[in-house]
């Protein structure tokens, strides 16, 4: 059993907390289960899929959930998509990009 002071201890070492992360592909699988723990952590996440339906939805699952997920349609195979990517992250983070 951990000690209370421990518990804190390790909760303040795991905090994302002001923390940027961009994440593909995170509407779907790995990317879907990296989105959520890193919001879990309290990191703020930007994620893209080339799906925007599955994109709002998981947008608005998270948003319930309390996380700070944001979204853009995109397809990383796709040079001027990747740039529009980052244009669009540089933006919402305001230059600031920790986990990409």
């Amino acid at each position: 059993m951990i000690a209370m002071g421990e518990e804190m201890k390790t909760e303040k070492r795991w905090s994302l907390i002001g923390m940027t992360a961009l994440v593909t592909g995170g509407t779907k699988g790995i990317g879907h289960a990296i989105v959520e723990e890193l919001a879990g952590l309290r990191a703020i996440i930007h994620t893209c899929s080339r799906n925007e339906t599955e994109l709002n939805q998981a947008l608005y699952q998270w948003s319930e959930l309390g996380f700070q997920v944001t979204g853009s349609v995109c397809d990383v195979s796709v040079r001027a998509q990747r740039e529009k990517l980052m244009e669009d992250v540089s933006s919402v983070f305001k230059g600031k990009l920790n986990i990409f």
